[in-house]
């Protein structure tokens, strides 16, 4: 029996041709930058260009840090760069997960997302798997079914894509995410890893801990509800939802704010009871993107399409329920 599960790597190997330019494209986070470096070595010498281009901008301390020591080239998506290639994948995500990767024409998509009955994936490459834990496990897959041994960057790449798309494997993972994992942990580089990881937090950040306990609402029993105003960027909203997820008592958390004139909603649960990511596409579906997965999820909007006051707005489009009056937390 195969270590891994075995992987049609001939379908894929077809489509690339020495004079085919490709423009590999992601909304950035580790496991989709992982993804990207792994389709990359899989392309190389076997395409004109296999480029890295993002829709997002990188701000995260830890992503900033893999990004520079692991040596990931990359550059911004955009129609003029775009135009300098004829054939495009898509890596993490589905064409209709952002404005920028959608209304274009890919050969390759893989990813880990559910699937959308609305937006139907068309591309001629395609493997949308939901039940892996991270993508990065399903490109590790392919590696080993083309004989392609990681080397110490990319191997730690692909290990960290994992280990945050699961959380250390605290979150929906299946035996082939720990496979490999484990795998990877051969050729890894753990000096490097340790530099990715303690590097989490900017000390400019820390004063939104202090403004996010004094903001925060409890909902029900078990919910948390924390509305932060404008942010110099959303990955605090990603800090302060994973940090909120472990407080005793709490089984789902949404934490908001606004940054660049977009309202941006980062939910937590446990997993156990409610499906976040149906949740914020019902919630929020047709203000803009909006879903993920049972544990986590998020959802986006221009302000333009937030009634009234953002807080009191994204509340009651979330719960139900009008906003309280009166203070927000207060200990007891």
């Amino acid at each position: 029996m195969s270590y891994f599960r075995k992987r049609n790597a001939d379908v894929l190997l077809r489509l690339f041709s020495r004079h085919d330019k490709w423009l590999i494209c992601l909304n950035a986070d580790p496991d989709a930058l992982a993804s990207a470096m792994a389709l990359k070595r899989i392309m190389a010498r076997r395409t004109e260009a296999a480029d890295i281009a993002i829709v997002n901008e990188i701000k995260r301390p830890d992503n900033l840090t893999m990004v520079r020591f692991l040596r990931i080239p990359f550059t911004r998506l955009t129609p003029e760069l775009a135009a300098g290639y004829d054939r495009f994948a898509v890596l993490d995500s589905q064409p209709h997960h952002h404005p920028d990767l959608a209304g274009r024409d890919y050969d390759i998509v893989i990813d880990h997302h559910p699937p959308s009955d609305e937006n139907p994936v068309a591309a001629p490459f395609q493997r949308i798997e939901p039940t892996y834990g991270a993508n990065a496990t399903i490109m590790t897959e392919f590696l080993y079914s083309m004989r392609i041994r990681p080397g110490k960057l990319l191997a730690t790449a692909l290990s960290y894509g994992i280990k945050t798309d699961t959380r250390s494997f605290e979150r929906h993972f299946i035996d082939a995410d720990i496979k490999a994992f484990s795998y990877l942990n051969k050729y890894a580089s753990k000096p490097l890893m340790r530099k990715i990881v303690s590097s989490e937090f900017k000390k400019s950040w820390l004063k939104y801990f202090s403004k996010a306990f004094r903001k925060m609402r409890f909902v029900g029993k078990n919910g948390l509800f924390v509305y932060m105003g404008a942010l110099e960027s959303p990955d605090i909203l990603v800090i302060l939802a994973d940090f909120f997820t472990r407080v005793h008592g709490l089984s789902w958390v949404m934490v908001c704010g606004v940054h660049k004139n977009k309202a941006v909603c980062v939910f937590r649960g446990d997993g156990l009871s409610r499906d976040m990511g149906r949740l914020a596409a019902d919630a929020f579906g047709d203000l803009g993107p909006a879903g993920g997965h049972k544990a986590m999820a998020r959802a986006e909007m221009d302000m333009q399409r937030v009634d009234g006051g953002a807080e009191a707005f994204l509340y009651k489009r979330f719960t139900g329920k009008n906003l309280p009056a009166g203070a927000c937390f207060q200990g007891r």
